[in-house]
């Protein structure tokens, strides 16, 4: 969550640390030729939002606030990662990906 939470304090700052050691180690690693990225996906369907999805009224809150207009799937985050392991990413460093559906764009 790149978006301030309520209640749920240690997953924001997890997640802002995560970007936080991305960015370092970019810094540090790409004059040896390492590239550091990394992923932030949005809603996906999976286990961990099995609840919300069952939930019509939450389900529905959510997927109002995704301009896609859909739960993010696994394949979704596998094409990301596939990218940044190209040489088509091989000067991007320090990039966080958002993989969200545009939810972090609105």
């Amino acid at each position: 969550s790149f978006q301030g939470g309520i209640r749920v304090p240690s997953y924001t700052a997890s997640k802002h640390g995560v970007a936080g050691l991305t960015k370092l180690l970019a810094n540090e690693w790409a004059a040896k030729g390492i590239n550091v990225n990394a992923v932030a996906p949005g809603y996906i369907e999976t286990n961990n939002t099995e609840a919300l999805r069952a939930d019509p009224d939450r389900n529905a809150a959510i997927l109002a606030r995704i301009p896609a207009g859909r739960w993010g799937e696994a394949s979704d985050i596998a094409g990301a990662a596939v990218y940044l392991c190209t040489p088509a990413a091989s000067y991007v460093h320090g990039a966080i990906l958002n993989v969200d559906g545009g939810w972090l764009a609105r």
